[in-house]
């Protein structure tokens, strides 16, 4: 059994990984390597502002100021107050709310990495895992962590405290489960994506240079602290989570795998929730 399991290890991890271990080291030892790295220092910032404007600009109440006084610039007090009254509107609309939310985290989590990548690092999109070439080869790999969270979903689907969180478009009678709600879910489903680039493709492929395969050590810790309005299990499991999907992310280069597990993972417990609470027919 061991040897099988090394066997595994070294046919999908192993070798993969000591391959950007050799590279981080290669780099460090360069001159290169010897200077200021300016392009740590530019990751690691941009990822705490990126995090620190999100924070602060999830919710439309939160906004006012900033969108007031440009609206005040453009159309004087009159439109200063059309402002701060179609902010309120939104701030008390589930819907209206929830796509400010999840428009917030795409934008603050794709944005400033892109520009970042594009302008100072002239580098290509494809380096921070973007590409999908040689995605599919690794299938046995995406399939055991599905069998794996499958059956956790379900369990604590169950608990009451998951109900409470899932879905965030919340739903108090099947006739709810309609268009509005489908609009959410497909917000949420491209807010995972911009997630998965952030912390597994800028993060991790923007770090690994210095760090090797410890940079998914680093982006594990803004990455569980993101989840501590979450229940207790779920923030703890997001640490196991965060490791996982950025090995997967070194070893295939890409962050579609961990977007699609982590779609998968997300729909099943908004739907496994709707289902025990009886809104699925």
């Amino acid at each position: 059994m061991t040897r099988v399991l090394l066997a595994v290890w070294n046919r999908w991890f192993g070798e993969p990984l000591r391959q950007v271990e050799a590279e981080s080291l290669a780099y460090r030892a360069s001159e290169a390597g010897q200077r200021l790295d300016v392009k740590t220092i530019v990751v690691v910032l941009v990822a705490a502002a990126c995090l620190t404007i999100q924070n602060f600009a999830m919710a439309p109440e939160r906004c006012t100021a900033f969108f007031g006084f440009f609206a005040e610039l453009l159309g004087g007090a009159d439109g200063r107050e059309r402002m701060l009254d179609r902010l309120q509107d939104w701030s008390h609309d589930q819907g209206a709310r929830l796509t400010w939310a999840g428009s917030c985290m795409i934008l603050t989590y794709t944005v400033l990495p892109i520009l970042a990548i594009k302008l100072v690092f002239r580098e290509r999109l494809l380096d921070y895992g973007t590409g999908i070439r040689g995605v599919v080869k690794d299938w046995p790999v995406y399939l055991v962590f599905a069998l794996v969270m499958a059956p956790l979903v379900w369990i604590f689907s169950a608990e009451r405290r998951f109900q409470d969180i899932y879905p965030f478009y919340r739903v108090t009678s099947p006739e709810q489960v309609d268009g509005v709600f489908a609009r959410w879910e497909a917000i949420y489903a491209v807010q995972f994506m911009a997630l998965e680039f952030f912390f597994r493709g800028f993060m991790v492929h923007g770090l690994k240079h210095r760090f090797g395969a410890y940079a998914v050590f680093v982006m594990v810790i803004p990455y569980c602290m993101i989840h501590y309005h979450k229940p207790w299990p779920e923030a703890c499991g997001s640490i196991l989570a965060g490791v996982g999907l950025g090995v997967v992310s070194l070893v295939t280069r890409s962050v579609w795998p961990g977007a699609a597990l982590h779609i998968f993972v997300a729909f099943s417990m908004d739907f496994s929730s709707l289902y025990r609470r009886g809104y699925l027919g």
